[in-house]
């Protein structure tokens, strides 16, 4: 990406979109590899952000809380973990993938030039 010509239209070369988590900015019970991982991917995502708007690049991360997706799944299971875990979500539900639709455009638009990390 750093080495394709800017479009002619935008002036830009393109956006970075990463997945980052909620455990990016606090640890997870039994799940230290991924905590640590996600960390280091909201870490990199503002270094690349800092470094890389300067040419034409937008580097931003969404990072997501509790959502229902197969690597989930024995959390859903868990009545006593749901509900512990449940209690705590502001929007009062678990996430889907379908909510990340609309903030990745939004992130990937020409509008969002000056979003970054």
């Amino acid at each position: 990406m750093l080495n394709l010509e800017p479009s002619p239209v935008t002036g830009r070369k393109g956006s970075i979109i990463n997945y980052a988590s909620l455990l990016s900015f606090q640890g997870g019970f039994t799940v230290p590899a991924y905590a640590a991982s996600k960390g280091a991917v909201a870490q990199i995502t503002k270094s690349f952000a800092n470094e890389w708007t300067s040419k034409g690049i937008t580097v931003n991360a969404i990072a997501p809380g509790y959502i229902e997706t197969e690597m989930n799944t024995a959390l859903l299971n868990d009545p006593k973990r749901l509900a512990s875990i449940s209690e705590r979500i502001p929007a009062g539900r678990w996430g889907t993938p379908e909510d990340f639709k609309g903030p990745t455009v939004f992130l990937a638009n020409d509008i969002t030039c000056s979003i970054h990390g």
